[in-house]
């Protein structure tokens, strides 16, 4: 748990959770409209996204580890950033949290600057970091209520416990918590405080299958109350499951942005099948997309998957043919980081 100093919020290097104090890619990877721009509180001005980021820069001596990115989330939306180890994603969301001062660039969460307004932000802004940080002696139903008298918060812990399936661990200790059961607890403590905005840095990180779909149910409980949340994780179903938009990033810039549809609009789909080890590739329908067979392995690459499928369906039927293992599977995230991982080995 994040150190809590007189209820005042004071970020930790590795964070847990923590109450602090949409997205458009930016700088290298395209820039914010106006009318879209959040603008700082402190001058007065309008509120128009829960999170604003323009131009963030973060450094790390001459290491650029953040290269000018741009990015925004709107109330009630989740925005998903990924990416490979390295790429900034934790550096981003340690500056959007105001864990760290950026080098360069703003951001603004709430209208205000998070590093010099964490007492105004500190009841409407969660954290969850990849580390927890809570104090060993406590168990974890006396940890969640002293995080509710900090905050003056009137969840109950008990619900609390219970809705992230953590009740038969409430009177162990810290130290005797798995990490799975630690993350559980991280995300309670991110419940009861109802923030309006959450930075969630791979929450689902040690649980299991079933506890991650649990974590999933809640954070879209939180969005569907109006909470913006800011999401990193290495689980590309995850981002595919949740995420409003998607921002991938790729050597501390943003290289990829929008919906997962659209992300992956370039991508083309795929279809795959056995076949009879007679069938040659003359013998196959005219397709749309590029078939190749080998071995009796049949793999389609289309951008037309239900054309070239139904096209497939019906000759297979025509011809009497089985068509064993058949797949088809629209592009996915998986192929955008395969062509990302490719670029970099060339």
């Amino acid at each position: 748990m994040t150190k809590v100093i007189a209820a005042e919020y004071i970020p930790t290097p590795a964070g847990a959770v923590s109450a602090l104090p949409g997205p458009r890619p930016g700088g290298h990877a395209g820039s914010m409209s106006t009318a879209t721009r959040t603008r700082a509180a402190d001058t007065g001005r309008t509120v128009d996204s829960a999170v604003a980021v323009e131009d963030l820069t973060c450094r790390y001596g001459t290491f650029t580890a953040v290269d000018r990115v741009s990015i925004e989330v709107t109330d009630g939306e989740l925005l998903a950033l990924l990416g490979t180890n390295g790429a900034g994603k934790t550096t981003a969301v340690d500056a959007c949290s105001g864990a760290r001062r950026p080098d360069g660039g703003t951001v603004r969460v709430l209208g205000r600057d998070p590093a010099e307004h964490r007492r105004e932000l500190a009841t409407e802004v969660a954290v969850i970091g990849q580390e927890s940080g809570f104090a060993d002696e406590l168990t974890a139903i006396e940890t969640l209520r002293l995080w509710n008298d900090l905050h003056g918060r009137g969840s109950d812990p008990d619900a609390m416990l219970e809705r992230v399936d953590l009740s038969a661990g409430a009177s162990k200790r810290i130290e005797s918590l798995s990490g799975g059961e630690r993350r559980r607890l991280d995300l309670a403590m991110a419940l009861a405080v109802r923030p309006r905005v959450l930075f969630a840095d791979e929450p689902t990180t040690g649980l299991d299958p079933a506890s991650r779909r649990t974590a999933w149910r809640l954070l879209r409980e939180l969005t569907e109350t109006g909470t913006a949340v800011l999401l990193t994780t290495h689980y590309l179903e995850e981002a595919t499951e949740l995420a409003d938009r998607v921002a991938i990033m790729d050597a501390g810039s943003v290289v990829r942005f929008g919906t997962v549809e659209e992300v992956t609009a370039e991508h083309e789909a795929v279809i795959g099948a056995r076949l009879p080890r007679a069938v040659t590739g003359l013998d196959l329908p005219v397709l749309d997309g590029r078939p190749e067979l080998a071995d009796g392995r049949l793999t389609i690459r289309t951008d037309e998957l239900q054309h070239d499928l139904h096209r497939l369906l019906t000759w297979a039927d025509f011809q009497g043919i089985a068509l064993e293992g058949l797949r088809a599977q629209p592009a996915s995230l998986d192929e955008v980081f395969a062509e990302l991982a490719s670029g970099r080995e060339h």
